[in-house]
């Protein structure tokens, strides 16, 4: 349930060889930056460095007022639109969508992930076509800034590192304004009601109503 092979489709990333050397998905956010820095100048033609260490697909729409730090991977057909802030160590895949005033900063998108809408997305990793509704965030560290625990039903998982957003997989739909605490892992194909307050692992196929209410989808 909580393993890269569980939640990802590899084929739907640049990061597909990097992503295969780990068992679980938080052990790769620590060498994102890295990861990033050695892919950018293997790219080819197709993309241009705009500027140190900032990659850029030639058919991707950057608006003016977007900023985009180093190092970053725009991919094809994405749209970075005004006003969104890429803080670096960012990994834009392919058709994907950054919106207004969106900040991302140590991330994987997948293709065909959209985070169109006033979200922060910080050292998480979202799935082929996931998407962040409007205003929903993933909170990437803990308020008495220890260490995180990814809390599963079987016990707390000891993931080692302090910054760690959300995991989402493949094809989940985060509602509007819902808020992903640090460690949560959210399964392919789920949904997570707007406004929810989100902790723990969400398994695949399922609807995260509210805490301790979690149903099938199917």
């Amino acid at each position: 349930m909580y393993t890269i092979n569980d939640l990802y489709d590899l084929n739907h990333t640049l990061a597909k060889d990097y992503l295969s050397q780990f068992k679980y998905p938080w052990e790769a956010l620590k060498g994102i930056k890295d990861f990033i820095l050695a892919l950018g100048p293997t790219l080819g033609a197709d993309y241009e460095e705009v500027s140190e260490h900032v990659w850029v697909h030639k058919t991707a729409e950057v608006f003016p007022s977007a900023y985009l730090g180093a190092p970053c991977v725009i991919g094809p057909n994405t749209e970075v639109r005004h006003c969104a802030f890429i803080r670096g160590s960012a990994l834009v895949g392919a058709d994907c969508v950054v919106g207004n005033s969106c900040e991302l900063k140590n991330v994987i998108l997948f293709d065909h992930v959209q985070t169109p809408h006033y979200n922060y997305v910080g050292d998480s990793i979202l799935g082929y076509c996931s998407h962040m509704g409007a205003g929903s965030i993933t909170s990437n560290v803990r308020s008495d800034k220890q260490l995180v625990v990814v809390h599963a039903p079987e016990g707390g998982i000891g993931t080692g590192i302090k910054k760690f957003g959300a995991m989402l997989g493949d094809y989940v739909e985060c509602g509007c304004n819902a808020v992903l605490n640090p460690g949560t892992v959210v399964g392919r194909h789920s949904n997570i009601y707007p406004t929810s307050c989100v902790r723990g692992v969400v398994p695949e196929n399922s609807i995260y109503k509210a805490t301790g209410e979690i149903v099938d989808k199917f």
